[in-house]
């Protein structure tokens, strides 16, 4: 499913072989089936990057984590700011005294605290925007974790979120958004 999802977004595969530090571990297995996927691996000369690893050791991470640098670096892959913040909701809540409180996740543009977004069939004017450790931020761009207050209702878990101009927008967003 995740190489469907990547073949069809078309962007570059990186595969971490996990569990490389158990007895019977067949890497070369895991290149062939991937060839089966026409994938070709960088040392059979294709470009699908595989770096071997051990979650359990820490074998690996270290060429894990280049790699994704470098292949980022390479492909030159930039987060877009200049677009109105999108997000995913990860998790929400009610608080005594804060009332529906959601932590999300801003994967595109720059959110505020001040601005309007719609998730699902609730919206709100960001009260408070704060890290995850409870810091206040004044902003936070993509990849960035963080608590959101001032929803009218409680948004539901994996709600996608997007940033509006004005609450009239959100009010009607939102309100299409029931059926």
């Amino acid at each position: 499913e995740a190489i469907r999802f990547a073949k069809k977004a078309g962007v570059k595969m990186i595969v971490a072989v996990n569990k490389v530090d158990k007895e019977g571990a067949d890497v070369n297995r895991i290149k062939q089936q991937l060839s089966e996927q026409d994938l070709l691996v960088e040392e059979w000369g294709g470009d699908i990057v595989v770096v071997e690893v051990s979650a359990k050791t820490g074998q690996g991470m270290p060429e894990l984590l280049e790699m994704i640098l470098l292949v980022a670096d390479v492909e030159d892959l930039r987060a877009d700011i200049d677009i109105p913040a999108t997000g995913l909701v990860i998790e929400a809540h009610m608080e005594q005294g804060r009332g529906p409180v959601a932590i999300a996740l801003v994967e595109a543009g720059k959110l505020k605290a001040g601005d309007f977004v719609v998730a699902g069939t609730t919206y709100a004017r960001i009260r408070n925007l704060e890290s995850t450790d409870g810091q206040p931020i004044k902003e936070a761009g993509p990849s960035t974790p963080v608590v959101l207050t001032g929803f009218k209702a409680l948004p539901e878990f994996a709600d996608e979120f997007v940033a509006v101009n004005d609450e009239k927008t959100a009010r009607l967003t939102a309100n299409s958004n029931i059926e």
